[in-house]
């Protein structure tokens, strides 16, 4: 089934700069569908595995850190905390400098859990990416090359 990218919203200039973007927008979201059909293999919730990806990535980090990462509350922030540590997949700790505040970090077991979902979501993503000619592969490596420079540059 080929399905076809929309057309820039009507509100938004028909440029090469939003043209660009409505692409790179809607592929990235079929992309995203394609992932979310592995992860379905952790056992865990998008917020969920959000927040372990956090928590392996980034390390032991407060809960209102987490809040504020996440884009969430802090009770909310804490449902998926106390989620991740009944399943044994993050634990609490008090910080060495504030004993008020409460830190939480990955378990072993869920850095392993994070690992293989992710290594599930490559090979997903190399499949997709099987069907590129040699020469198209290298296009997509230097453009994505390109973006992942200036995205994650944006801190």
């Amino acid at each position: 089934m080929k399905v076809s990218i929309p057309d820039v919203p009507d509100r938004l200039p028909a440029d090469a700069l939003h043209e660009a973007a409505n692409r790179v927008h809607s592929v990235a979201l079929r992309l995203l569908r394609i992932i979310r059909t592995v992860d379905v293999e952790t056992g865990l919730s998008g917020p969920r595995a959000s927040l372990l990806s956090v928590l392996v990535f980034a390390g032991p980090l407060s809960i209102s850190r987490l809040a504020e990462i996440e884009q969430v509350s802090v009770p909310a922030i804490t449902k998926l905390v106390d989620a991740l540590a009944k399943e044994g997949l993050a634990k609490r700790r008090r910080s060495n400098k504030d004993r008020r505040v409460v830190m939480v970090q990955a378990t072993d077991h869920g850095k392993r859990l994070l690992e293989e979902g992710r290594a599930r979501r490559v090979e997903a993503m190399a499949g997709t990416l099987a069907k590129l000619t040699a020469r198209e592969l290298e296009q997509v490596d230097r453009a994505f090359t390109i973006l992942q420079r200036k995205v994650l540059s944006r801190g």
